[in-house]
């Protein structure tokens, strides 16, 4: 299967990298073609267009910042949508809004191609090494014939209905993430505060059930003073803020979500939009006057588990 892959970033770069290494035909496009050059001189292809990726390749993959970023690849005169035919797929694996990809995946099914959203969670690191996890939302004769490419890019495959779903999934995750990160700051500054080592700290989170995949990976950049997560606040904003008008669109009530949103835009007024997301705990630093690091944590995460072949994840209660 020849696969175009569209957006380069922090993500996509690494997927891109994941379906390389596993011996796809490889096309590329990003607004900046140095960041392309380390996939060229590994036998990639480069295409000058969007719609020149959708002519060439089966298989189109969009990664990118935004909804708007998103919109605009899809609907420019020389955009995907312009190259796309019967037969061929789109998979958006950016995380964006449930409306927006709907709109979308109406104008590419208008063209014979099929769409699927296919959202990732669980962090760079994990993408770089495929064991990432991914969340697909499309017509179930879609997933299927796209398993084996999205197996290879991911280790966990969640069919989770039809498009939309996996957008709002995604959303979901991310606002808990968010949750647990702000949660995870007020602890480790209140336990400098009150005397307790960071490091013995950090060991009591993770041996007990106060426990979560967000400690075990930014926890150690936040104490590493890096705070390297490859992910910034206006990006944080974005999904937290799609959380938000799911909740408004369904009549929700939400408390604790506004307060998020109005810490992470007091931060990004304060540091800047491109500041890592975990950069909100220098709000707590400067308030206490404190520096919550510790040595022997890392600059960056890198995922120590080797790659292994993917699967779908079947939900609890369905054969």
């Amino acid at each position: 299967m020849k696969i175009g892959f569209i957006g380069l970033g922090n993500v996509g770069g690494k997927l891109a990298g994941s379906i390389l290494r596993n011996g796809f035909d490889l096309t590329v496009r990003d607004l900046d073609k140095a960041t392309a050059q380390h996939f060229l001189e590994q036998g990639a292809h480069w295409a000058e267009s969007p719609k020149e990726i959708a002519e060439t390749c089966e298989l189109i993959i969009t990664c990118l910042p935004s909804p708007a970023a998103s919109a605009a690849v899809m609907e420019a005169e020389d955009g995907v949508l312009a190259g796309l035919s019967q037969g061929k797929i789109w998979a958006e694996m950016s995380t964006t809004d449930e409306n927006e990809i709907k709109r979308l995946a109406a104008l590419v099914q208008a063209t014979g191609a099929e769409p699927i959203e296919c959202p990732v969670s669980g962090g760079c690191h994990r993408a770089a090494t495929g064991n990432i996890s991914i969340f697909a939302g499309c017509e179930r004769a879609t997933f299927d014939r796209l398993l084996p490419v999205l197996t290879t890019l991911g280790r966990r495959v969640l069919h989770t209905g039809p498009i939309g779903s996996a957008s709002v999934l995604k959303v979901m995750t991310n606002y808990l993430a968010t949750a647990n990160l702000l949660t995870l700051c007020e602890a480790l500054t209140t336990m400098k505060m009150a005397g307790i080592g960071l490091n013995t700290t950090y060991e009591a989170i993770r041996i007990s059930s106060g426990n979560s995949f967000v400690h075990e990976t930014e926890s150690q950049v936040i104490l590493n003073g890096s705070r390297d997560i490859s992910f910034t606040m206006d990006l944080v904003l974005k999904d937290i803020g799609l959380f938000e008008e799911i909740a408004e669109r369904n009549n929700v009530p939400l408390e604790i979500s506004p307060l998020m949103i109005d810490i992470f835009k007091d931060g990004q007024e304060r540091y800047g939009p491109r500041a890592w997301s975990d950069d909100i705990i220098k709000r707590l630093e400067e308030a206490c006057d404190v520096s919550i690091t510790a040595p022997g944590f890392p600059a960056e995460m890198l995922d120590d588990e080797p790659e292994e072949a993917g699967y779908e994840v079947v939900p609890t209660g369905r054969e």
